[in-house]
């Protein structure tokens, strides 16, 4: 069987994360405990869950030219995928990730996520030979270029990214939970061929031009915390379709990769393989 070549366009960012005992309101100090460093950010984590299946990887992303680019740089280099990435001479974005004991994540990004652009002195003849790519960048030029993969996904988190680049995708996928995702197949001018939405333990819709019909997702006992977890599922999914998967077949794998990160602290160290 030959192996599928998927690749991710996007932002990683140097993520500390840890655990707090409650949000800080106005005036608090929290103490964020058991902190460590992760390459995460929605393309990040997507690009993890990936590296977890058996396919040949590529990033395509941007990083800053301080001391977490290289910390960021020198994990990514760790996962054995093949890393394009622009530089930047501004500093690295740094998010801060505080999970409460009812596992919400909350988060504090400094500065703004660098993302590779169109214009980049980036490999993107590549992309034509993709079996499949997950977006999460912000240039809609690139969008397009990246079309040339067999099957596109992106994150509804760039809508006015993917109106502007007026391409068609096999799917977009994201939280109906999230106001910066929440969206209708009727508020993409170019339809994609399915939008996923998400909604945590109730599973999830799909809708296409045939209809909208629901997905399941495996039962939790206990969220120990949520981040990654949607991000987790965009890249499983985006796997599932490369793989030549329904639609359908491809959102209840992805849910069990989802469920998988909501049982641990770290996105990371949870997922499991999407292959």
């Amino acid at each position: 069987m030959t192996r599928l070549r998927i690749g991710v366009i996007g932002h990683v960012e140097h993520v500390t994360l840890g655990t707090v005992a409650a949000l800080p309101g106005a005036g608090d100090i929290a103490h964020l405990q058991g902190p460590h460093v992760i390459p995460g950010g929605g393309g990040g984590i997507a690009f993890h869950q990936l590296v977890r299946s058996d396919a040949e990887v590529h990033l395509f992303t941007a990083l800053g030219g301080d001391e977490a680019a290289r910390v960021v740089e020198a994990a990514l280099a760790t996962t054995g995928a093949v890393i394009h990435a622009a530089r930047r001479s501004a500093p690295h974005t740094r998010d801060v990730v505080m999970i409460d004991p009812a596992g919400e994540r909350t988060i504090v990004v400094v500065g703004e996520p660098l993302h590779p652009r169109a214009d980049d002195a980036l490999p993107y003849e590549l992309l034509g030979a993709l079996d499949a790519v997950y977006f999460t960048a912000q240039d809609p030029a690139l969008l397009a270029r990246a079309r040339a993969a067999r099957v596109l996904v992106a994150t509804a988190r760039r809508q006015d990214c993917i109106r502007a680049s007026q391409v068609a995708l096999d799917a977009i996928v994201g939280s109906r939970s999230d106001p910066r995702e929440a969206s209708a197949l009727a508020d993409y001018p170019v339809a994609p061929r399915a939008l996923v939405m998400t909604a945590g333990p109730r599973g999830g819709t799909i809708e296409a031009a045939d209809g909208t019909r629901r997905f399941a997702t495996p039962i939790v006992d206990r969220v120990v915390g949520s981040y990654g977890a949607g991000d987790s599922f965009a890249g499983a999914l985006t796997y599932g379709l490369a793989a030549g998967l329904s639609i359908e077949d491809a959102c209840a794998r992805a849910a069990v990769c989802a469920a998988a990160v909501l049982r641990g602290i770290d996105p990371l160290a949870a997922q499991i393989a999407c292959s």
